[in-house]
């Protein structure tokens, strides 16, 4: 049994991650970042939950580039193809779990 304090982490780099857990090949990851991430997109389904901080996430949809501002306690479904980059809008603590080795 562990306790994870998520508005205590911080990495030394952004986009650090804590490992939480691996269950069954799904990784739980808790990160910090201050700095956007890139534009990818994952090998399968990844859920993206804001705990600490907000974050615009920008994504494409259907050919057309949109965003939206993640606040905490908001979280966003990326399914499979779906392409997006988040953009924290100062520091921000996330939650993200996906298949483990995802990019």
């Amino acid at each position: 049994m562990k306790i994870f304090r998520s508005r205590e982490f911080r990495a030394d780099r952004a986009w650090g991650a804590l490992d939480i857990a691996c269950m069954n090949g799904i990784t739980t990851r808790l990160h910090w970042t201050d700095q956007p991430y890139h534009w990818h997109v994952n090998d399968g389904e990844e859920v993206f939950a804001v705990l600490d901080g907000r974050v615009e996430m920008h994504y494409r949809e259907g050919g057309e580039r949109r965003r939206v501002m993640l606040e905490a306690g908001d979280v966003f479904f990326a399914g499979i193809g779906c392409e997006h980059v988040a953009h924290p809008q100062g520091e921000a603590r996330i939650l993200v779990i996906e298949r483990e080795g995802s990019v």
